[in-house]
């Protein structure tokens, strides 16, 4: 949290030498600092390969925080890895009953969703683990201080945009084996914080890695061998159409072994208990899809057969490669392609370099070749590859700091809130029926108008959990709500005061007329766009008809609304 110092309740001098220990020591000595020491948020990578301690270091900032008195919140792409991470954190955090831990996920009931939403709102619940459904704007937070996003690289523009929203005002802490290129790229400029975990556990083993064209004969014998040593096999494969081949190939090949399936369509619930099964020994073999490529830590599967391997990128299969070997015992992985000569120059070289970087603690070279193969993207847009790097080093620099000279022309000042002079002559007043109806009618008044002074993003959550609570506002609520809305959204795009005069409204403003050309030309509503111009910092709106006062409101509403989407583009720099 800005300007806020976490105490810290680990003494590092003190802690025991164990060759465990110094594996995350530096990387948590990073994070210790940025939490205890620096006055802005924390947005550190933590690269390191599959079971060499990312989760532990995360785990020890999570018990700092949490100490501290906030809230945690871990983000994982698929609920596989999110149900492994709310166990491990469980067994951990079981001496600390005042830390209460909870997973939030698809395979829960709505009315198991709603208590768990009030419960975190609420401040009772103060680590949660779950997968996107964690970013949904029904999520409400007490007092959250930490976010952890493990394998960052899986999840879409959209939620990484939502993630990247959280980095100006809480602690972040992102854990990857195989950072994309862009990540990758701005932690080896110095554009963002990264610690490097590149010392393997002890009795880790390499596994040992096989290229070469399919072949049901060496599928088959790698299987059983796997099988004759009292192992699991993971055989995956990259579409879902594809698993019903492979299964009526193994069960004619292998009648007597027990067989399990897991891909994305299948429900939570469905997929939990396969992996149960598989955790347990019940099930020999997993055919899946890549969705158990993130976290899954089971001791006894130590081969993995890829088939159509020419389909995955170079990040996939190095996390698909770490589920094996994790528990001292050799492990291998069979990279089968369809045909050589119908192989691409890219997957050419992905196969390549999954073979040659064999050995432990080459997350961080394969994720830089993989940079050196697609490129490293835009750094400032949704691109997170691409050949950006074509244009050399030297000139993108020269480019990006020209660019960033100029950025103060096309910025929106925000107003504080309270400065907001709206100038409708509204004066709603709630009916006996709807104050009765309320829990206490005062105090909700009173958050309402906390909330729009706040930030846009708490009001819309206010007027979420109003409606869950009482259902659709009355007319007059509505109205008071749409104030505060307008209110709002004119503090954050710089208009100080708002006032109609016969079929005009006038919006002073401190936005320039560069601002005001781009924010008129992405609005989507022509009828807005064609009403609004501009001249000596005020925003001039041209009606045709002299509304009333209510409807004038309404008018304004959807304006602003449609000017507030345009913010995001205006800010991105």
């Amino acid at each position: 949290m800005p300007g806020f110092f976490y105490p810290s309740p680990i003494n590092l001098k003190n802690c025991p030498e164990d060759q465990k220990f110094r594996i995350l020591l530096h990387a948590f000595i990073d994070v210790e600092k940025d939490l205890t020491e620096r006055e802005t948020p924390m947005d550190r990578l933590i690269c390191g390969d599959v079971g060499f301690g990312k989760t532990e270091v995360a785990m020890r900032a999570i018990f700092i925080v949490v100490s501290a008195g906030f809230q945690a919140m871990v983000l994982a792409p698929t609920i596989i890895l999110a149900k492994q991470h709310y166990d491990v954190m469980t067994e951990r955090f079981a001496n600390y009953p005042e830390m209460k831990v909870a997973i939030f996920s698809g395979a829960q009931s709505k009315e198991e969703k709603d208590e768990l939403i009030t419960m975190i709102k609420n401040g009772d619940l103060h680590i949660i683990v779950g997968t996107h459904a964690l970013l949904t704007e029904r999520m409400v937070y007490s007092n959250l201080g930490l976010l952890v996003v493990d394998e960052e690289q899986k999840f879409g523009v959209q939620q990484k945009e939502k993630i990247a929203s959280y980095k100006s005002s809480i602690d972040v802490l992102t854990l990857s084996a195989t950072p994309i290129p862009r990540t990758l790229y701005l932690a080896l400029t110095g554009f963002r914080d990264a610690s490097l975990m590149s010392t393997p556990p002890p009795e880790r083993v390499a596994v040992k890695t096989y290229v070469s064209a399919f072949s049901k004969e060496r599928a088959l014998s790698a299987i059983k061998f796997e099988l004759q040593r009292g192992g699991q096999v993971f055989y995956v494969v990259p579409r879902i159409k594809a698993i019903d081949d492979v299964l009526q190939f193994l069960k004619d090949s292998l009648p007597d072994v027990p067989i399990a399936v897991a891909h994305g369509k299948k429900l939570s619930k469905n997929i939990q208990l396969a992996m149960e099964d598989f955790t347990s020994g019940k099930v020999k073999i997993l055919v899946c899809t890549h969705i158990i490529e993130s976290g899954i830590d089971i001791a006894h599967a130590n081969t993995m057969i890829i088939q159509f391997a020419e389909l995955y990128g170079l990040a996939q299969l190095y996390q698909l490669r770490g589920r094996v070997g994790r528990s001292g015992t050799e492990g291998f992985a069979y990279l089968f392609y369809t045909d050589k000569s119908l192989l691409s120059r890219v997957a050419t070289d992905r196969l390549g370099a999954i073979e040659e970087h064999s050995e432990l603690g080459q997350g961080f070279h394969v994720a830089e070749k993989d940079m050196g193969i697609r490129g490293f993207g835009s750094l400032f847009g949704e691109q997170q590859s691409g050949d950006v790097a074509n244009v050399g080093i030297d000139l993108f620099f020269d480019m990006l700091f020209d660019s960033l000279s100029k950025v103060d022309q096309f910025c929106l000042v925000p107003v504080p809130y309270k400065d907001v002079q709206l100038d409708i002559n509204i004066s709603p007043r709630l009916s006996s029926e709807y104050i009765s109806y309320l829990e206490n009618p005062v105090e909700l008044l009173n958050e309402a108008a906390k909330a729009a002074e706040k930030d846009l993003w708490t009001l819309i959550q206010f007027t979420e959990d109003l409606r869950r609570r009482y259902g659709k506002e009355p007319r007059d609520m509505e109205l008071l709500l749409k104030k505060l809305y307008v209110r709002r959204m004119a503090a954050d795009l710089g208009i100080s005061r708002i006032y109609p005069s016969g079929k005009m409204i006038f919006m002073k403003t401190n936005m320039n007329k560069k601002v005001f050309r781009l924010m008129t030309e992405a609005m989507t509503s022509e009828t807005h766009r064609n009403s609004l111009s501009f001249a000596e910092k005020e925003i001039k709106a041209e009606l045709l008809v002299n509304l009333p006062d209510t409807l004038l409101l309404n008018w304004l509403f959807h304006c602003l609304s449609d000017c507030y989407t345009v913010i995001p583009a205006l800010v991105k720099y």
